[in-house]
């Protein structure tokens, strides 16, 4: 062996390892900025509330209504939720839906809540009424317990 030659040598594995760390390097800057720009590292806060409701509807009254009962899960601040019927928001001016004398959720929505909702006209028959939560900041919703009237 010459070791004169060994010591004058130029080539080693420190380019090869030099490559792959700047590839390396390259994909997990990529990555970090590509979640950023898509818009997915900022979601955190706005998840859904975890909570299950009850519907029950009553057409033996009239008018007819449906109680609507937090069972369990999360408490929710009642100024994010929502009651819809068949897309229409519930609401004291609504047409054919109101909520009764009691009014809608209030403070804070826990375990034992409700709210009645009063049908003016007829009895129930097919309608599709949902639980409606959004987020504080507008930028998302999710519909947290549905439910289809018996017709």
């Amino acid at each position: 062996m010459d070791i004169k030659k060994f010591l004058t040598e130029s080539r080693a594995v420190s380019p090869v390892i030099g490559v792959i760390l700047m590839v390396a390097i390259t994909v997990i800057l990529a990555a970090v900025i590509g979640t950023f720009v898509l818009g997915l590292g900022d979601q955190v806060g706005d998840t859904a509330p975890q909570a299950s409701f009850s519907f029950d509807y009553d057409d033996s009254v009239s008018p007819s209504t449906v109680t609507i009962s937090h069972e369990s899960g999360d408490a929710i601040d009642a100024s994010l939720l929502k009651v819809t019927v068949d897309g229409v928001e519930v609401t004291d001016t609504s047409t054919g839906y109101e909520y009764d004398a009691d009014g809608a959720f209030a403070g804070s929505v826990g375990a034992g809540s409700k709210v009645v909702i009063e049908k003016a006209s007829d009895d129930w028959d097919g309608e599709t009424i949902r639980i409606v939560w959004t987020a504080e900041s507008g930028s998302s919703s999710a519909t947290l317990q549905k439910s289809t009237a018996p017709a």
